[in-house]
């Protein structure tokens, strides 16, 4: 069972929403070799480091030992930032086989996902986004400047939603930022699209 900071988060509740259409899932936390790195600070930097880098990787390699399947990273809000930073890290072998961001931070944030170096992604990239995502770091309207920074990437698509219902934190897993109400609808269009791939 998971708990505490990041319970909430879409990815970690629909988890098993996206087992049930035959996908293997591994949830990534906070560093237990790290003490010193809580879960905010761990979504503060580390996450787009070397060390951070390292740590996925072998991920990466335990799955493609124990997972007979294509590996893929995906990320949530701040998560986006990570696989956006991490994909351009880590090639081949040592790589995804493809990504998706959902609720990308577009703006602010640090370092929103527009200017990691995407332009030179080789693997299959989606982007799920809510058109009424109301958090001021992943408005809808500043999507393009995404879509032209993936435009030299081979495979990409955006698949946007409507509806559902927004509570609380416009940034925050119970608003239309974690697509709560239509979480079943949108991990089967993830999970058909990383299928079809």
């Amino acid at each position: 069972m998971v708990s505490g900071w990041g319970a909430g988060n879409f990815l970690v509740r629909s988890r098993q929403l996206f087992v049930e259409r035959d996908l293997a899932v591994a949830i990534v936390d906070a560093p237990s070799d790290r003490p010193g790195i809580g879960f905010r600070q761990f979504l503060s930097g580390f996450r787009q480091t070397s060390a951070h880098a390292a740590d996925i990787k072998a991920v990466i390699a335990w799955l493609r030992e124990h997972v007979e399947a294509p590996v893929w990273l995906i990320g949530t809000s701040a998560g986006t930032q990570w696989v956006g930073y991490l994909a351009t890290q880590l090639t081949g072998r040592d790589g995804p086989d493809g990504i998706v961001l959902t609720s990308t931070v577009l703006t602010d944030g640090g370092r929103p996902v527009p200017a990691v170096e995407l332009d030179t992604l080789r693997v299959p990239v989606l982007i799920v986004h809510h058109e009424q995502d109301g958090c001021s770091s992943c408005l809808f309207r500043d999507m393009p400047a995404l879509m032209h920074k993936l435009a030299a990437v081979p495979m990409k698509e955006l698949i946007a939603f409507k509806g559902g219902e927004s509570r609380g934190d416009p940034c925050e897993a119970f608003a239309y930022h974690g697509y709560n109400g239509i979480e079943g609808e949108v991990v089967a269009r993830i999970a058909g699209w990383i299928v079809s791939r």
